[in-house]
């Protein structure tokens, strides 16, 4: 298992506990060897998280693993870095967010699904009952966009799924700096599934996902798999120039019908409405060449910078290469 953490020290001790008691039973059941690990991933969290990751490793090694990233990456990229890092001494690997709200019950149905075959297999929110208004809707909203979109993502489903060894290769094939693995892994195809659960409240600790971070994933998730918006502004801009024939038509029937003075308010608001659509497509542009940018550059998406695991490899990923030393 692969469980990004920033800032977690309030709910840590209760995680690994949960996910312990869960290793035992899958173990007992036959679904999972006695070699499985949970694996957390520091992003550079600013309190003891790293702290306690390294005692849970040291007193249990046999159940937990961890690995330190050199900077704060962002949760996208620290489920990459734990995925690709166990990508080779692993079957299959499932990721999960540290405060429980993914319901741990399901990783049975989840195992199960993957023994059948199933090289992917999605959590999904069976309900959203506990969420707020505003919430559910934008929640629900955004998955309907990105469908609007033409982007191929899984209805009511975040970053708890399971993925099978050849899935992670495979998915170590996506170079792109901008992540959006919602996006991605239904891209890399394979046959899939999806186990529906009913999410929990946060387990204990604050949510690291306000307001303002929830719209930048959502925009970064339209602006990476789509081009619609670009053709959007095609569009308006073909609009914009009909509407404008029909103007000077009008502006000229004024003229010479002796009422010119009239359009005064009329000409202010086409010139404040044509001034906004102007700044708003270029802001879509200019959104869509900073991803340019940043793809352009080739920087790493992330650096491990310990990587504590009592099978005796440690692996190094970067975005060109996976360097394996022992």
């Amino acid at each position: 298992m692969v469980i990004p953490c920033y800032n977690e020290e309030e709910v840590l001790g209760e995680t690994s506990a949960r996910l312990r008691e869960k290793y035992v039973q899958l173990t007992e059941k036959g679904l999972i060897s006695r070699a499985s690990r949970i694996v957390f991933v520091n992003d550079g969290s600013e309190d003891s998280t790293w702290d306690i990751i390294t005692r849970l490793h040291s007193e249990e090694p046999g159940f937990f693993s961890g690995i330190d990233l050199a900077h704060n990456s962002g949760h996208q990229n620290a489920v990459l870095a734990g995925l690709m890092s166990v990508m080779d001494i692993c079957d299959a690997a499932i990721t999960m967010d540290a405060d429980l709200q993914d319901d741990v019950e399901a990783i049975d149905e989840m195992l199960e699904r993957f023994h059948e075959g199933n090289q992917v297999v999605y959590g999904v929110r069976s309900a959203r009952k506990k969420d707020s208004f505003f919430k559910k809707f934008t929640a629900e909203s955004f998955y309907k966009f990105m469908r609007l979109m033409g982007a191929e993502v899984v209805y009511n489903h975040a970053d708890f799924r399971l993925m099978s060894k050849r899935v992670l290769k495979e998915l170590s094939g996506f170079k792109e700096v901008n992540l959006f693995l919602r996006g991605m892994v239904p891209l890399i195809g394979f046959k899939s599934c999806s186990v529906y659960y009913e999410r929990k409240e946060r387990a204990a600790g604050e949510s690291k996902y306000p307001l303002r971070k929830m719209i930048s994933f959502a925009v970064n998730g339209i602006t990476s798999f789509s081009t619609k918006p670009l053709k959007f502004i095609t569009m308006l801009g073909f609009f914009m120039s009909v509407m404008s024939v029909f103007a000077f038509i009008w502006a000229f029937v004024a003229k010479f019908c002796g009422f010119a003075e009239l359009g005064w308010s009329s000409l202010l608001c086409s010139i404040w409405l044509i001034g906004g659509l102007q700044l708003f497509c270029l802001g879509i542009i200019g959104e869509y060449i900073g991803k340019i940018y940043a793809e352009v550059k080739h920087r790493p998406r992330f650096i491990v910078a310990d990587f504590l695991n009592d099978l005796g490899t440690e692996f190094i990923n970067t975005p060109g290469e996976d360097e394996k030393r022992t």
